[in-house]
């Protein structure tokens, strides 16, 4: 096709998963692919936008169409070169294909960019697709199939980055470990384009992943939070929830590998904290007013053994596992921490991050049931929950992390202060939070004068 139509800025602005909010795009094609399916245009496209300071790049497949697609009115861009262009996650031409590109591990060579399919298991012969509705930042196509499991998902990679995706790499390990603590994966599909700001002018990446669909499960943050806004008891549930934390990381041990944190790691890990206290000091004064009392705790810390480093989930919380009726918590979403840069995402980490993150967790269904309803306090319903996720994590590791609570504790300080960052920009009224965990923290961790 020679142009993109003149509607495509505005249909990108209004994309959940578009992360400038509020602006124009000014976009860029930097790379595209194209297959035709019949007399169906196939085409991927690879789309900087420069209208932030700090330009982001998106992949954008299309379908276009000869004549309308029924039904099609939701995923419609606009009209090119006497085409009907539709997004492509919502064109089941399109759907088909992705599944397809993985199954027959193709390569497929585009303008300035280059896609490859990698299979790991056969998910059998798709009946019919659809698009899973509520996603911010990428789109998941939904897939009924007639093959080893009943349902699909397959994660379409809006905004891409330069390096592997941890969320593709650390579930195809645990997959391929025989972890039943995440949904099966079916493939990937990597992806080549050029990048005149690289050394070697090339930057790799990945496009979309496949997996196993748990229908059925539960969201484990609605079970908590039931369960605390009724005072039922949670212990078993978080006993369960911490040996499938500690038995995930035992997968990716063994998989992935380990490295012994060195001072060169040690200085790392808490150069990124360090960084972080910096930020939330500028943007929320609450926070600064702890910031020297937190630097003295990770100070503290400096000197103490780390317990190896491995690849981890890296941004554990409720809202990241499920409750599935047949093989209990299920954990999801290994993509990391949001606000860290992607190869920080992928570097191994200290197994307390993910110990810490779910700690907070439970702390946040007593803090959003205070907010919700001021007369609960469910204060003593978190405190049995994390006892309860630890034991079972110790049960499950054999790892006494309790040893080692001043170094858990900083990974929670750590935690707490990225919490506060999100509340100042996002929820300002459940800033208290977090602010109130930063006070006990430190109360409790601050070293002896």
């Amino acid at each position: 096709m020679s142009t993109v139509a003149p509607s495509f800025p505005g249909w990108m602005a209004r994309q959940r998963w578009y992360a400038t909010k509020g602006a124009t795009p000014n976009i860029r094609v930097i790379g595209s692919m194209e297959t035709m399916v019949e007399d169906t245009l196939v085409m991927t496209l690879l789309v900087i936008d420069e209208a932030p300071l700090q330009p982001v790049l998106y992949q954008v497949p299309m379908v276009a169409r000869t004549a309308p697609l029924p039904g099609g009115d939701n995923a419609f861009i606009g009209s090119s070169d006497g085409y009907y262009l539709y997004d492509g996650p919502r064109d089941p031409i399109y759907a088909r294909g992705l599944l397809t590109t993985m199954a027959q591990q193709s390569h497929v060579d585009g303008s300035d960019l280059t896609a490859d399919g990698v299979l790991l298991q056969d998910p059998g012969r798709v009946v019919r697709t659809r698009v899973l509705e509520g996603e911010q930042s990428n789109t998941s196509i939904i897939y009924d199939v007639d093959g080893p499991v009943s349902k699909v998902i397959a994660k379409v990679f809006r905004v891409l980055h330069h390096g592997e995706n941890p969320d593709v790499t650390s579930q195809a390990a645990l997959t391929a470990g025989g972890s039943t603590r995440v949904p099966s994966s079916f493939g990937f599909v990597t992806a080549s384009w050029t990048d005149p700001g690289r050394d070697e002018g090339v930057a790799h990446g990945h496009l979309a992943f496949a997996q196993e669909f748990l229908d059925g499960s539960e969201d484990a943050w609605r079970v908590a939070l039931e369960a605390a806004r009724y005072g039922h008891d949670f212990s078993e549930q978080a006993h369960a929830l911490g040996k499938a934390t500690a038995e995930v990381h035992h997968t990716l041990a063994e998989r992935l590998g380990t490295t012994p944190a060195g001072p060169a790691e040690v200085e790392g890990a808490l150069a990124s904290m360090r960084r972080r206290i910096a930020t939330a000091s500028r943007e929320v004064p609450a926070v600064a007013e702890y910031r020297a009392a937190i630097e003295a705790v990770y100070d503290s810390v400096t000197d103490l053994h780390w317990p190896d480093l491995q690849r981890i989930h890296g941004d554990l919380h409720l809202g990241q596992a499920l409750q599935s009726p047949e093989r209990g918590w299920i954990l999801l979403d290994f993509e990391g921490e949001p606000l860290r840069p992607m190869p920080e995402r992928s570097r191994p980490d200290v197994p307390l991050r993910d110990v810490a993150g779910m700690l907070r967790s439970f702390d946040y269904v007593a803090g959003s049931l205070a907010q919700e309803r001021p007369r609960i306090d469910a204060t003593a319903w978190a405190s049995a929950a994390r006892r309860a996720f630890v034991d079972g994590y110790v049960e499950a590791s054999g790892a006494d992390v309790r040893q080692q609570r001043a170094l858990l504790d900083a990974f929670e300080i750590d935690k707490a202060v990225y919490e506060a960052i999100y509340e100042s920009r996002n929820r300002p009224d459940w800033i208290g939070i977090p602010l109130g965990a930063i006070g006990r923290l430190v109360a409790r961790s601050a070293p002896a004068a």
